[in-house]
């Protein structure tokens, strides 16, 4: 945001630029601060175990969100908010510990051992032989903790429980499970089927979840070193410290009693690594996220209406993939349950899978060779390419709303590679989002996937969100994934989350919704400030003055943690000021335009896209 619009300035003879104003900056960014209450809950870790400096010493004091796609240009774009953390550590005592895992063993059904438990057994160094298993439905953990906190405990705010069971006389081998929302599209259940979504925590489940709702407002997630071992994080694994052979240590939290003397990591070390787990994933990726792309979107101004172009080329000889595997109604009301003040609209067409749509589409996965030859561009921008040059049969709701998702769809028949289930891409300039992809074949259909959930999933990108495995540290300016140090922040997936790999959910999170609606008060708020720049001087006077007072209640609700309020009233700021007559709406659009322009001489092309949604067989979406 600053970065690229900070030479919106209007003239300094504007309204505005005369005028003085508590929160309304002309040409300039939010200033946005949020003293964020996290809440971290130790239950069945003693002090002694967790000593509470080792823990606080790895986390960070505050965290200044950034546009994550403008990283890949060499661009850090800030938001123009600022959380600053209030950190709350609760050990629980053995009355509450005492209910809670009395509870636990209530909901605890004896079920065999999960192919990565057994795996753990079969490794040499395990300090232990997992005897018996028992499955527990997260959701109904989630509703108890939500609902059964320790005093002083308020689950409306950022919480995160810490669990272990273990070495208790009433413990039990346990994992995690969410069933339930099989794949719309082809009924398969990856919660029930797959024993790699035998999981170690969960959280995120909004009020108002169709399949699991809380019923009220609730922000915690929990996660528990005594359950599993399980392959998400692949703690199942104590021989291998380095899995994917490249000399590097693949950090991982292994099971609680892993953390002994001869076991794979010193009890000192707990402490600190619940620490990383705090920050680098409840933090950093789930409670205060930063968007991968701008969440404005490439409009001249914000849009109200926007329309999901669902386009298909159908290359599946004898399937109708746009009639077979795709649920528009489901897609259409989880996006506008995460974009809830635009209105959203449906259409879709098949396209021709035709020698040059099949020349680019080989090109780009199969043979790495560009279709466009002529240009600068990689084989792997050949979809971008080809669909830009055909933009105009895809979008035809030009006029009629005021931006248009351009969703692209391929379906190949069996043994041609997909590049994996799809992506969200860039516009090879600056980082700002273009065209959706998304793909559907025989081997992806058998895997159990349609292509509504990757749909949603990929819109989701365009429209700003982050994957809960992936993100970026302020404090350190590192942008992550799920390797080498961080390997551990798979964990992050474990949440009700659809930008989530766990793939036992199609539903945005709490955490998402809470970060679209900063993301965008901020957005509004500065398209604001753009506007207010470019008002005639002596024109605007009091609406300046009432969106002024607007965006003061905005910051007073972003405050406060009421961030659908603090969205509303940033909206309106920005509407106050558009309806001022002679605002520069144009001058505005160009000079965005122009600074993108200028981008696209000085940027160097990404390689290649970072966050292709793969089922690599190396991925942990893959394992059974």
């Amino acid at each position: 945001m600053a970065v690229l619009v900070g030479a919106s300035v209007g003239p300094a003879g504007s309204a505005a630029a005369a005028g003085s104003y508590g929160y309304l900056k002309p040409g300039g960014q939010p200033r946005l601060v949020e003293k964020v209450p996290v809440n971290v809950v130790f239950v069945g870790y003693e002090p002694d175990q967790v000593a509470k400096s080792a823990f606080l010493g790895e986390l960070a004091s505050g965290y200044e969100p950034v546009v994550r796609s403008r990283l890949w240009y060499g661009v850090t774009e800030k938001l123009g908010i600022s959380y600053k953390y209030d950190y709350k550590l609760t050990y629980a005592d053995k009355r509450y510990e005492d209910k809670f895992f009395k509870q636990l063993g209530k909901l605890a059904k004896p079920a065999a051992l999960t192919t990565f438990q057994q795996a753990y057994n079969d490794q040499k160094n395990n300090i232990l032989d997992v005897a018996g298993n028992h499955e527990i439905d997260a959701p109904s953990v989630e509703k108890w903790l939500a609902y059964n906190a320790p005093s002083g405990v308020d689950t409306r705010r950022n919480t995160v429980f810490f669990i272990n069971w273990y070495g208790r006389s009433d413990f039990k081998h346990h994992v995690y499970t969410k069933t339930g929302e099989p794949d719309p599209d082809t009924g398969y259940d990856f919660g029930v089927q797959r024993a790699s979504r035998k999981i170690i925590a969960w959280g995120g489940t909004t009020a108002n979840d169709e399949e699991t709702g809380l019923g009220s407002t609730r922000r915690i997630w929990f996660h528990d070193l005594s359950a599993g071992p399980e392959s998400w994080t692949s703690n199942y694994d104590v021989d291998n410290r380095d899995l994917d052979g490249d000399g590097v240590e693949d950090y991982r939290m292994p099971p609680t009693w892993e953390y002994a003397t001869g076991g794979y990591r010193a009890p000192s070390a707990l402490a600190g690594d619940l620490g990383k787990i705090t920050r680098y994933v409840a933090l950093n990726l789930l409670f205060t996220t930063s968007p991968l792309y701008p969440v404005e979107l490439p409009t001249p101004e914000p849009p109200r209406t926007l329309n999901i172009d669902d386009n298909t080329y159908e290359g599946w000889a004898g399937v109708n993939a746009s009639e077979q595997y795709t649920t528009p109604q489901l897609l259409k009301a989880e996006l506008s349950e995460l974009r809830w003040r635009n209105r959203f609209s449906y259409d879709s067409q098949d396209l021709p899978y035709d020698a040059k749509a099949e020349q680019c589409y080989l090109g780009q996965v199969v043979t790495a060779e560009p279709c466009y030859p002529e240009t600068d561009f990689p084989a792997s921008a050949n979809l971008y390419l080809y669909n830009r040059e055909n933009l105009d049969r895809a979008l035809d709701d030009q006029g009629k709303v005021d931006y248009e998702i351009p969703l692209f769809n391929y379906a190949v028949g069996e043994g041609i590679p997909t590049p994996g289930l799809g992506y969200a891409d860039d516009n090879y300039v600056d980082g700002t989002q273009s065209y959706v992809f998304s793909f559907i074949s025989p081997e992806i259909v058998e895997a159990g996937y349609g292509l509504t959930t990757t749909q949603i999933h990929e819109v989701g990108h365009h429209l700003g969100m982050s994957h809960p495995h992936d993100g970026y540290d302020s404090a350190t300016g590192v942008d992550y994934g799920p390797g080498n140090e961080f390997y551990f922040v798979n964990a992050g997936d474990e949440n009700n989350s659809m930008m989530s790999y766990i793939d036992v959910n199609w539903d945005f999170s709490q955490f998402d919704r809470d970060n679209s609606d900063r993301f965008l008060t901020a957005a509004y708020w500065e398209a604001a400030n753009r506007l207010a720049a470019t008002v005639p001087a002596g024109k605007g006077k009091l609406q300046l003055k009432v969106a002024d007072k607007l965006l003061g209640g905005a910051s007073k609700a972003f405050a406060a943690h009421d961030y659908r309020a603090a969205y509303a009233l940033a909206d309106k700021a920005y509407g106050t000021v558009a309806a001022i007559p002679g605002v520069d709406k144009a001058g505005v659009a160009a000079t965005f335009k122009a600074e993108a322009d200028a981008a696209r001489g000085s940027s160097k092309v990404h390689q290649p896209h970072e966050f292709i949604d793969t089922l690599a067989p190396d991925s942990p979406r893959s394992q059974p």
